[in-house]
């Protein structure tokens, strides 16, 4: 068996964007012990470095994922060799390694994953990782470990049911079904979903997007978000988190951005200096009560009133 050059590959733009490219090919970019700590110290100097704001993940050669290396788990002798470290939990410990890598970390900045192929099992729960998960049209979800009695233990009973709901998970998690990318997109696991070989592209798209933005009231939001679906005791416990989280934002960027606002910029719903609104280029699904409807760029909902031509309207 060939030797893959590097697992993890990591570059950085100018502009603040990190990628971390998966690259095993040989195993399907699947994460082993070795490569499972590479991919958590790539995060980790993502998180530390100041001038990256925005992380891609994402798999080479067509393949995000196919999650936990089995051959490496049949040739283990114990459960601390097969888990590199991560076979114990550290309550009080913010940055731990897990079995997957960084799947115990609570990452600081936008993340978002662009999903090619198979990202299934490990792989799954790796792009659950991502705040946005960009899909390609032939790309595969699914907990195919069910098949081999390989227990989810990298977040994936966690992540998965704050973002398709209970109802949603417990399907997934108990059948180990493959979800296919429409479907993906309908229950909210894909939040877009575009043409092969194109996940990485639109991904680096939104996070230049991202990056236009006042970044220190973007990660507060995200920061209270995620609170709300994770560590919140109580709605009124979320609101006074949210409160206290975003006010230390409103003297600086909050002011800067109303200042703009008042002498123009952004009226009408532009973004920024643009002339108008960026429309969306890839598929939305919207659910109703009679199917899906798949829609290829945003335009305002229709007006349900026949429009008059004046020539045909009578003045009184």
């Amino acid at each position: 068996m060939p030797t893959d050059p590097s697992p993890i590959l990591t570059t950085k733009s100018p502009s603040g964007i990190t990628t971390i490219t998966l690259n095993r090919p040989s195993r399907r970019n699947a994460i082993d012990p070795p490569t499972a700590k590479l991919l958590y110290e790539a995060i980790i100097n993502f998180e530390d470095d100041p001038s990256q704001r925005i992380l891609i993940l994402h798999g080479a050669n067509g393949t995000f994922s196919a999650g936990f290396d089995l051959h490496s788990l049949a040739s283990s002798t114990s459960t601390s060799s097969a888990l590199a470290g991560g076979e114990v939990f550290q309550e009080d410990v913010d940055r731990q390694l897990g079995p997957m890598g960084p799947s115990r970390l609570t990452i600081q900045k936008p993340v978002i994953a662009a999903v090619s192929g198979y990202a299934v099992a490990g792989g799954m729960e790796l792009s659950l990782l991502g705040d946005i998960r960009i899909v390609e049209e032939d790309a595969i979800f699914g907990i195919f470990c069910r098949r081999f009695g390989v227990p989810l233990i990298d977040g994936g009973t966690v992540r998965l049911q704050a973002i398709v709901g209970l109802g949603r998970a417990l399907d997934l998690i108990l059948t180990g079904r493959p979800v296919d990318a429409n479907e993906a997109l309908a229950m909210g696991l894909a939040n877009r979903v575009v043409g092969k070989g194109k996940a990485l592209e639109e991904a680096e798209k939104i996070a230049e997007q991202l990056l236009g933005f006042p970044q220190e009231c973007m990660n507060v939001d995200r920061r209270s978000t995620y609170n709300a679906a994770y560590d919140a005791k109580s709605f009124r416990g979320a609101l006074k988190f949210e409160f206290e989280n975003g006010v230390k934002v409103i003297s600086e960027e909050s002011v800067s951005g109303a200042k703009r606002f008042s002498s123009g910029v952004g009226r009408h719903g532009q973004f920024g200096e643009e002339t108008e609104t960026p429309k969306v280029k890839v598929k939305e699904c919207y659910a109703a009560t009679e199917g899906l409807f798949y829609l290829p760029t945003y335009s305002p909902p229709p007006s349900k009133f026949t429009s008059v031509s004046s020539s045909n309207t009578k003045r009184g």
